[in-house]
């Protein structure tokens, strides 16, 4: 098997996981895959992101104020733009990525009380048991969170690449005070967002469907010979 074909077998088992077992992951598992990721491009070789991974009891409190705060229905106060709105293909892949999900877990359309609980799970964190916050220096901007966001994804795979169950949360930085108050996280740097982390939960719904992607005609327009 050529290096393409094993990357993109890596690519295709990612998926975000929506189910995790309460077992710790061992602390080397983690320490590869961070270790793999801090290879990611960065302008400048800044490497401008830093992880605070929270676990055990200090993740156990962390996780019941964010669902308190979830509960109340305040809304989000990210420090980072969110989207002003879905429009066009944008909205109709996050209607079908959110239905299939709905369908996979046995929530009917309408249901409002059944998918207000499968929301809940975001800040349950899915049952993880490890939570990684992603910060970047505010003084680097758009810059440092496009980093971020290839730091993000290359953990990730290395993490898929061991054997372990991850999801990108931005629902978990929607209320920066909550974690500004469980966790260390220097006034000067942005969250970026969080990712929960563990052993998926292969037997839970939740974690049986899995998204579609764009064909290159959709993403890809060719200019000049490159497109002959």
């Amino acid at each position: 098997m050529d290096e393409l074909a094993s990357l993109d077998q890596l690519l295709a088992r990612r998926h975000s996981c929506r189910a995790f077992l309460p077992d710790p992951v061992p602390r080397d598992l983690l320490e590869r895959a961070l270790a793999a990721a801090g290879r990611s491009a960065s302008w400048c070789n800044a490497q401008p992101w830093h992880v605070h991974i929270a676990s055990g009891e200090p993740l156990g409190r962390l996780r019941a104020a964010l669902i308190e705060r979830a509960r109340t229905g305040a809304p989000a106060a990210s420090e980072l733009d969110r989207p002003r709105e879905y429009t066009g293909v944008y909205r109709d892949r996050r209607r079908e990525c959110g239905w299939a999900l709905y369908e996979a877990v046995g929530v009917a359309k309408g249901d409002r009380e059944a998918s207000a609980a499968q929301g809940l799970e975001n800040f349950r964190l899915f049952g993880a048991p490890h939570l990684a916050v992603v910060t970047s220096p505010q003084a680097l901007g758009t810059y440092g969170v496009m980093d971020c966001g290839a730091w993000v994804a290359n953990f990730m795979l290395a993490a898929t690449a061991l054997g372990l169950g991850t999801i990108a949360q931005a629902a978990v930085a929607s209320w920066p005070d909550i974690l500004r108050a469980h966790l260390p996280l220097p006034a000067d740097r942005h969250i970026v967002c969080g990712i929960s982390i563990g052993f998926a939960d292969t037997a839970h719904p939740a974690n049986a469907f899995r998204t579609v992607r764009a064909p290159l005609g959709e993403v890809v327009t060719w200019v000049g010979e490159g497109g002959s």
